[in-house]
């Protein structure tokens, strides 16, 4: 059942939580998480590195999403073309490293399973929220036993973005300010919630917190700016 609940909702525009990009945009989000030309497997889905407390959260949002007011999101390892079309006209001449792409993978999700990074996302587009589960695996290590620093800050920035991606397209990180309030645990299973604060033109504003499975501990707090890219302007 979950599995089918996943498939029914590969993309943005799938049930009533679809994203509704702003007015005059093709709706770069819906084509950023298409599932079109992928050619690896769903990564957000169960594998068995997952510990109990992730499994459970997952299964408790698939269910919230059989009633439209929840999306899963997928993941993937690879980039699908379209994502990268999208980038093409922001690069300076139009050019982008062949070379390098054609070798490239999500950071994210470049450890084998177990290993690295294990999450899932769901989104709500009533709320402008975006829920993150998240297990951080032994190559993850920072001080013995926790978490590092940069690989929860990892996952707060692709947290953040995605809201903001979902609520205005494509968009870059500005600026990340992230308070450290307790370490977490490695291999624990954390809940980043985030939500979209304010729209000021190109600008966006989001905020989110790190918390417990249980959601009584709060490990951290960050706060961002993201840039939405103008199609036919340079990165560089």
């Amino acid at each position: 059942m979950l599995r089918s609940c996943a498939a029914r909702l590969r993309t943005l525009g799938a049930g009533r939580g679809g994203a509704r990009p702003p007015a005059g945009n093709p709706g770069p989000a819906q084509r950023w998480f298409s599932s079109e030309k992928l050619s690896a497997n769903d990564r957000s889905l169960p594998n068995p590195s997952w510990n109990k407390d992730l499994r459970l959260l997952f299964e408790q949002f698939m269910k919230k999403c059989e009633d439209g007011s929840w999306t899963h999101m997928p993941s993937y390892s690879y980039k699908n073309t379209l994502s990268t079309q999208d980038f093409t006209t922001l690069i300076r001449d139009g050019k982008l490293p062949n070379k390098h792409l054609s070798q490239a993978q999500l950071f994210t999700r470049s450890y084998e399973e177990g290993l690295g990074f294990e999450y899932v996302m769901f989104y709500n587009d009533a709320e402008n929220r975006t829920i993150c589960f998240f297990q951080g695996g032994p190559y993850l290590q920072g001080a013995p036993g926790f978490l590092h620093g940069g690989a929860i800050s990892t996952m707060i920035d692709a947290t953040l973005g995605t809201s903001a991606m979902i609520a205005v397209g494509i968009v870059m990180t500005a600026n990340l300010n992230i308070t450290f309030k307790r370490p977490i645990p490695l291999g624990s299973a954390v809940v980043i919630n985030s939500q979209v604060d304010k729209i000021e033109g190109r600008k966006v504003f989001v905020s989110c917190n790190v918390r417990s499975a249980d959601e009584k501990t709060v490990y951290t707090e960050a706060t961002s700016l993201f840039i939405k890219l103008e199609p036919g302007k340079s990165l560089t």
